[in-house]
C-alpha cells in the first residue's frame, strides 16, 4: 500500500518500510510520529478512502543539509556578499499506513 502525504510544504510518496528527508519535525531519534495530512491512498491500482488515514512513522535522526552558498555581487560597485545556510533535515522511517 501507498500513500501520498504532505508535510513541511512538500509532497512524498511512501509505503511501509521507506525512508524518507523532510524539513524539520519536532522531537527525537526514536519518538513516533502522526502525518495526518494524507492526500491519496491506494494498493494496486485501487484508491483508498482517505477521510480517517494516516501515516505512522519513526524518527531515525535529525541531520543538516548541505552547505548552499549564497553570494550577491553587484558589478563595478564594489559590493559582495557571500553567506552560507544549512537547512535541519528530520529523517523519517515509515512504520505503517492505516487508519
Amino acid at each position: 500500500m501507498f500513500a501520498i502525504v504532505r508535510t513541511g510544504g512538500k509532497q512524498y510518496r511512501v509505503a511501509a518500510g521507506d525512508k524518507i528527508v523532510v524539513e524539520k519535525l519536532a522531537g527525537e531519534a526514536g519518538d513516533k510520529v502522526t502525518l495526518g495530512d494524507v492526500l491519496l491512498a491506494g494498493e494496486n491500482g485501487d484508491l483508498k478512502d482517505v477521510s480517517k488515514l494516516t501515516v505512522a512513522a519513526e524518527i531515525v535522526a535529525q541531520a543538516k543539509g548541505e552547505k548552499v552558498i549564497v553570494f550577491k555581487k553587484r558589478r563595478r560597485h564594489n559590493y559582495r556578499r557571500k553567506n552560507g545556510h544549512r537547512q535541519n533535515h528530520t529523517i523519517l522511517k515509515i512504520v505503517s499506513i492505516g487508519a
